[in-house]
């Protein structure tokens, strides 16, 4: 990867997207710093699971208060929900199929649902975390002041949201990979490198520093061991070869070509993990925002208690919600009869398995064996290398690299590679193409 930036930055192009993909970060970075007038710095995350993997995401900007306290979370709520819908309502599914321009009215729909999605989640944002706002530094602390004070506040989380997705979506356009993965990116790493640091730090410590030292040893021997594994997992694919018949038109002969089908083995990615921890971590979210965990609520008591992350019913239940994603997600993206349809369409056919249904089944029993084994890996991922990062270093790194988070930054690291590794061939054919 290192070898693909130091020829990327030799061609002129490719150079300018790297440098504008990194201006646009670090514009984003700059303004999960910026602060908002009267939030005072959030408190209790550790009591929201939700919120945690939020902050995790936005590079700890939640946990402050700031500008881009949400980061990119709407967006990618609004996604979910509209992928989601895509499949349930056959309007939005035919728009899926019309090309760039039904692409482009869902992406429309994804923008206005992110706006009320990112209203909803500051107004959730601003109850719980009522304690940390001075409505006296905004407009006044008493009634249609102190109203005004909380509408202010949630403007400003509307926009940093908006702002967000705008500074993706530029990143897409004129600079380097998918722009949304990558602000995602940047947010996981920057709170990756604040856990990282806390550690550095107290092997300066006398009392501590043995302890430090042996964390460190450990987290990057594991580190390297549970990346690599994921590296080699999410780049592993089923190749299914397809044969093309020859055929003579006029006095030319076309096919007789062999090609083959890639499914891979993750073809689903983090997306079963987000569905799985969201369900999970939502009766969390609702009972916190309305104060039930400071009252004796009998469910309280029992969620945590046996659905806690470390209880054995919650990693049951969260492999199950895993594997139904998976193959729930796999039905959305792969479609073996239209897949069947196409084949046969151009003259080609599977060695070995007959042209139409046949190949449609065949396909589809391939696809869900593959996906099986897919989603045990994810299920792996999600309790491995949370109970390893909590015995090295405590909560601190959990939610760093957790499943989700080790996932996200493995794949976009994988996607960023790939999409420069296209510019720069594109930029050296350029001329043979002319």
């Amino acid at each position: 990867m290192w070898q693909t930036i130091v020829n990327a930055f030799k061609i002129k192009e490719v150079r300018r997207k790297i440098l504008i993909t990194i201006g646009i970060l670090f514009i984003y970075r700059l303004g999960c710093y910026i602060p908002v007038p009267g939030v005072n710095l959030f408190s209790g995350l550790q009591d929201y699971t939700y919120l945690q993997i939020m902050s995790a995401v936005s590079g700890g900007a939640l946990q402050y208060g700031t500008f881009f306290a949400m980061g990119i979370g709407p967006y990618i709520n609004a996604s979910i929900i509209i992928q989601l819908l895509t499949v349930g309502i056959p309007a939005l599914e035919r728009l899926s199929k019309q090309g760039e321009e039904g692409r482009k009215k869902i992406n429309t729909y994804t923008r206005i649902l992110t706006l009320f999605l990112a209203i909803a989640q500051s107004i959730g944002i601003i109850v719980a975390f009522s304690g940390s706002i001075e409505t006296a530094q905004i407009f006044g602390k008493e009634g249609f002041a102190e109203f005004m004070s909380y509408v202010f506040l949630v403007i400003v989380y509307t926009a940093g949201a908006a702002l967000t997705m705008w500074l993706g979506e530029r990143i897409t356009d004129y600079g380097v990979s998918n722009g949304i993965s990558l602000l995602i990116f940047a947010g996981i790493i920057a709170t990756a490198g604040n856990s990282i640091l806390a550690l550095l730090t107290n092997l300066g410590n006398t009392a501590t520093a043995q302890n430090a030292a042996w964390q460190l040893i450990g987290f990057v021997i594991a580190a390297i061991v549970i990346f690599g594994a994921i590296v080699t997992v999410e780049s592993a694919e089923r190749k299914i070869p397809v044969q093309y018949a020859k055929q003579v038109k006029g006095r030319k002969m076309y096919g007789g070509q062999s090609t083959n089908i890639p499914i891979k083995v993750n073809a689903s990615g983090v997306m079963p993990l987000i569905f799985a921890f969201a369900i999970l971590s939502f009766p969390d979210l609702i009972m916190n925002l309305f104060g039930l965990s400071t009252v004796n609520s009998g469910f309280y008591a029992w969620w945590h208690t046996y659905m806690g992350t470390g209880s054995y019913l919650y990693m049951v239940i969260l492999c199950v919600l895993i594997l139904f994603f998976s193959y729930f997600y796999n039905q959305i993206q792969f479609n073996p009869e239209d897949i069947s349809k196409s084949i046969q369409g151009n003259g080609g056919f599977i060695p070995g398995i007959r042209p139409g249904k046949p190949t449609a089944e065949y396909l589809k029993r391939v696809s869900n064996r593959i996906t099986l084994f897919g989603a045990i890996y994810l299920a792996i991922v999600a309790l491995v290398p949370s109970v390893v990062f909590k015995t090295i270093g405590g909560d601190s790194l959990v939610n760093v690299f957790s499943a989700t988070g080790l996932l996200i930054v493995v794949s976009v690291a994988l996607e960023f590679d790939q999409a420069l590794t296209s510019q720069i061939m594109m930029k050296n054919y350029k001329g043979f193409l002319k």
